[in-house]
């Protein structure tokens, strides 16, 4: 924290208000049922977005990354369209909370991130809530984390272009150290579920592929209308409507199979959250792994969004011994999580690298996911 704010001052010739911070987020289960009301159950992780603030006598916002070189780019009025690069994730929060009425003035920015980038983990969502809470801070506005959340929501779809859903917004603004939260999308009702692995003698790995993904392309934008079709064919408002014991019965009146496929993931998945949840308030823990593979053949074969890095990791981590293994995050790339008795988790990750290696593949970035808080003021 103390080298971002060094580095504030070096750029901008004065000393920052604060210094905040926001996780990175990993999904235990529950993936693209956000935008159809559905069920998520992710959870924070200790790869954080931090970032530097000071405010402005104007109105304009002034952004600079350590990881880019070059000078702070400026956006001189925040506004749709008006792209600036990796700054529209800050300058799309200044636009959201003034668009609803908020009064934020103008800010110069440092930040600096340990959540890999295209990695499927929420870097994006992280830079969005570490902008929301440091100008909910700065300039008094009282909004509840959640309200932050939703906020940084319309900036990633109505200003950057992504379709994304509440979850990752949610879990870096919401989650606690040392659980996964529980959430309803359709009334953001939440809960937090105590998930300490290391006290039973298990791990959760996350693999990154190191195949990068944007949410902002259309292959995500695509599944989402695919899942809107399918809701109206229904005559649903969102999936979440569709009941999982008249499933069979839903997918005949369905127009096709491209529509049949999405449509199934999300009724399914919406059960395996439920079933998940079940398992982790009974104490079974263990017994979640072959419902994480489960989730990953849907996503695959329903959904079709893994790839064959994905796909890689979750059969031969299970093939090493792992309980369960399954993508994370929107797909086309990013990363797998890996459930692991923890005597065996090096021997299942250095399997999963040599499986790598002998297709000519760059080797996956492994490390240990660890429930951690979400997003707070450090300085």
């Amino acid at each position: 924290m103390a080298g971002v704010a060094e580095e504030f001052g070096r750029l901008y010739g004065y000393e920052p208000e604060g210094v905040w911070e926001a996780p990175g987020r990993v999904n235990l289960i529950g993936e693209h049922t956000d935008y159809n009301d559905g069920f998520v159950m992710p959870f924070a992780l200790p790869h954080t977005a931090v970032a530097a603030f000071g405010r402005r006598t104007d109105t304009a916002v002034r952004a600079h990354s350590a990881d880019l070189p070059g000078e702070p780019v400026v956006v001189a009025d925040p506004a749709p369209g008006a792209s600036a690069g990796w700054a529209d994730y800050v300058a799309s929060v200044v636009w959201a909370l003034r668009d609803a009425g908020h009064a934020v003035g103008g800010v110069d920015v440092h930040l600096a991130s340990t959540v890999p980038t295209g990695a499927g983990l929420s870097s994006s969502a992280a830079l969005e809530v570490v902008v929301a809470l440091a100008l909910n801070d700065l300039f008094e506005l009282g909004l509840e984390r959640q309200q932050l959340a939703s906020l940084c929501q319309r900036a990633e779809n109505d200003y950057v272009g992504a379709p994304t859903g509440i979850m990752d917004q949610t879990a870096s603004a919401c989650c606690t150290a040392g659980h996964a939260l529980f959430l309803d999308t359709r009334d953001l009702s939440q809960r937090q579920v105590p998930f300490d692995l290391a006290s039973l003698g298990l791990r959760l790995l996350v693999v990154d592929t190191q195949v990068k993904h944007s949410h902002s392309e259309g292959e995500y934008g695509k599944r989402r209308a695919g899942c809107e079709a399918g809701a109206a064919e229904l005559g649903v408002s969102a999936l979440r409507d569709v009941p999982f014991a008249s499933l069979p019965e839903s997918l005949d009146r369905l127009s096709c199979d491209e529509i049949r496929g999405l449509v199934r993931h999300i009724v399914t998945e919406n059960h395996r959250v439920e079933r998940v949840i079940s398992l982790l308030d009974a104490g079974d823990v263990r017994a979640i792994g072959p419902v994480l593979v489960e989730g990953h053949a849907s996503l695959r074969d329903d959904f079709r969004v893994s790839c064959p890095e994905l796909d890689l990791v979750v059969d031969s981590a299970v093939a090493a011994g792992a309980l369960g293994a399954r993508m994370t995050g929107g797909g086309f790339g990013g990363s797998a999580i890996v459930l692991v008795e923890e005597p065996s988790s090096d021997q299942v990750a250095k399997s999963v690298v040599e499986a790598f290696a002998s297709h000519g593949l760059t080797e996956p970035r492994v490390f240990t996911a660890v429930p951690a808080a979400g997003a707070r003021r450090v300085r």
